[in-house]
């Protein structure tokens, strides 16, 4: 039976989504499951990695039978995920040891500043491309071992594994056929080496890891096992992409070529320039970064990560109930013609790039009493365009090249009033594309090319589509003067930092 869809799996910080591409890249059907969020002690952020891969199998099961697929028809599956979540669990068993550490969570803190303190700053830059953070797998690793009873010796025995979230899914998929990661996830857990392209046994000796736990590290697109039947109604199907979540986005956006960027409004905002074979530092508080491996050849990305940019929307909605639905958002913020000078810092769990101090937290300034809900949610808005701008600004200094456009995806930049102040805050065109779902279309292209149901980048590229192109229509003065009272809220917010 000939294959006419490729599967992709987007495993994201709130939600698993199971969605069905067909060769032109259109989406056939989708479906899709929250999952709870864990938040044991302020700043720690965990899931229930059990909770996530029963909502993986619930999308898989409601996709095919909603759709009335035939899997037969399905060519392969890709994987995207949430970058840097980790997970440890006992090889014999499949059961996690403890609860998925996310991504966003600071629980490891203190194991990054000893590492600071110790003088590894300069190693660790070198070998990873990395900066010390809590953002990254290693210290959670170290954090779960220290504090499972008997986990450090468990691990010495070869007993217990570690992946993020994609080995997680994988290993469970497949039935324990495979426990392997890409180049893309490897590189964001601070024990790779982005140049030697292995693990670095100095790093791993440095945090008292056992190499035995580790997935082996494979191109991004590749056949890295097959389903467990019952998965697919007695049908095997390869599992052959695998990418996180950012660089997933930045293949979906067929950023293929040097100096094409992309930013995704997510959970946080995410922008990737493509750097092809060249690994280049950052001196500017960026991440060096591993695009992808392909055909036996990894490629490179520079990388701003913003840890709060959509989950502010979020707050505004759950936390301070000022709007029923997110969508509510881009008519509030219309409602009034700037936000009064209102400014919001999300530093909910510090602020990333370009200052990476997980030290702060959020602030607003410029409150009066005529700040009205609409200011409060218009300055929310902003502050993903002021962030992004942060870091393009570093990202161009560092690469040496002037952007001309940014390619945006991600649910955020639905909101066309955010888009249109995105672009007027870069005074750089924002193209978005007519399918949104970049990430998950970059997973199903990983695998597709695996099996050959896709041919070439070339034929992706020509398959990529503008839905709006927004141009900058904003003064340069009024949008340096705008900025200049971010960064003077940005400077006052890092002065005033929790211990």
């Amino acid at each position: 039976m000939t294959p006419r869809y490729v599967l992709a799996i987007d495993q994201g910080t709130t939600s698993s989504r199971a969605i069905l591409f067909d060769r032109a890249g259109d989406i056939v059907g989708s479906a899709q499951r929250e999952f709870a969020q864990i938040f044991p002690q302020p700043g720690w952020v965990e899931h229930d990695p059990r909770e996530i891969l029963t909502s993986v199998y619930a999308t898989l099961t409601e996709l095919l039978s909603r759709g009335q697929i035939d899997p037969r028809h399905i060519a392969a599956l890709g994987i995207t995920n949430q970058r840097e979540t980790t997970v440890v669990w006992d090889r014999a068993t499949g059961q996690p040891i403890y609860n998925a550490i996310v991504w966003q969570s600071r629980q490891s803190h203190a194991i990054c500043e000893r590492l600071k303190s110790d003088g590894h700053e300069a190693l660790i830059r070198e070998r990873t491309g990395l900066l010390i953070d809590a953002y990254f797998s290693a210290t959670k690793v170290r954090w779960i071992l220290d504090h499972v009873e008997g986990a450090q010796q468990r691990a010495e025995r070869g007993e217990l594994l570690f992946g993020t979230i994609d080995s997680w899914l994988v290993w469970n998929l497949s039935g324990g056929q495979a426990h392997v990661t890409d180049y893309s996830n490897a590189a964001r857990t601070l024990l790779f080496n982005i140049h030697t392209l292995d693990w670095d046994d100095d790093l791993l000796a440095l945090l008292d890891i056992p190499r035995a736990m580790l997935p082996q590290v494979r191109d991004s697109s590749a056949v890295y096992a097959h389903t467990r039947p019952q998965f697919f109604f007695d049908h095997p199907i390869p599992i052959a992409g695998l990418a996180g979540d950012q660089q997933a986005a930045l293949f979906g956006q067929a950023c293929f070529q040097p100096g094409m960027v992309k930013n995704t409004y997510g959970t946080g905002c995410f922008m990737l320039m493509h750097t092809g074979t060249q690994a280049v530092r950052s001196r500017n508080g960026l991440l060096t970064t591993i695009a992808w491996g392909l055909d036996g050849r990894v490629e490179y990305a520079l990388e701003g990560s913003i840890f709060i940019a959509g989950s502010v929307v979020q707050w505004l909605r759950d936390g301070l109930r000022m709007i029923e639905r997110a969508s509510d958002s881009q008519a509030l913020a219309a409602q009034v013609p700037d936000s009064d000078g209102v400014y919001l810092v999300p530093a909910f769990v510090g602020l990333g790039a370009p200052y990476w101090r997980s030290d702060v937290r959020g602030a607003m300034f410029g409150l009066t009493r005529g700040t009205r809900k609409a200011h409060f949610v218009r300055a929310a808005l902003e502050a993903m365009a002021y962030q992004t701008r942060d870091v393009l600004d570093a990202m161009q200094s560092d690469a040496g090249i002037a952007l001309t456009e940014l390619r945006a995806d991600g649910g955020a930049i639905g909101n066309d009033f955010l888009a249109g102040f995105q672009a007027d805050i870069l005074g750089v065109p924002l193209l978005r594309p007519r399918l949104t779902e970049t990430t998950a279309l970059g997973a199903a292209y990983l695998a597709g090319l695996a099996v050959g149901f896709w041919s070439s980048r070339e034929q992706i590229a020509a398959q990529w589509g503008l839905d709006r192109r927004f141009e900058p229509q904003m003064e340069v003065a009024r949008r340096e003067k705008l900025y200049a009272g971010w960064q003077q809220a940005v400077a006052a917010t890092l002065a005033f930092h929790v211990d």
